[in-house]
């Protein structure tokens, strides 16, 4: 049974999260690979909320997963803290990424 999904405040429809996560992972990874090729700072809600991205079937454990993959294989690094915009947080800390060398040779 499908769960209808409920518009936000705005009149927006809010994309479904996707049940499998090498599919979210397909379609996430290279929107973040292009964030960290321009080389300016980031946090992970910013670049997932200005690109519309999907939700994962986890979001709770899966965009933090996202993001240790992306420094594992050498396309970010972190460069501090900031609080996040995201509106459930309620400001809290956040981690700020920032490209790498190797990630701005393969947008090349």
């Amino acid at each position: 049974m499908t769960t209808p999904i409920q518009p936000a405040l705005d009149g927006s429809v809010p994309t479904a999260p996707t049940n499998d996560y090498d599919t979210w992972l397909a379609t996430v990874w290279p929107v973040f690979i292009a964030a960290a090729a321009a080389g300016s700072t980031f946090t992970c809600y910013s670049v997932a909320d200005t690109h519309k991205l999907p939700n994962p079937p986890k979001p709770q454990a899966h965009w933090g997963r996202l993001m240790t993959l992306l420094r594992d294989e050498g396309y970010i690094r972190t460069t501090g803290w900031a609080c996040s915009d995201r509106p459930t947080t309620h400001h809290s800390g956040v981690r700020t990424w920032r490209g790498t060398a190797a990630a701005r040779r393969d947008a090349a």
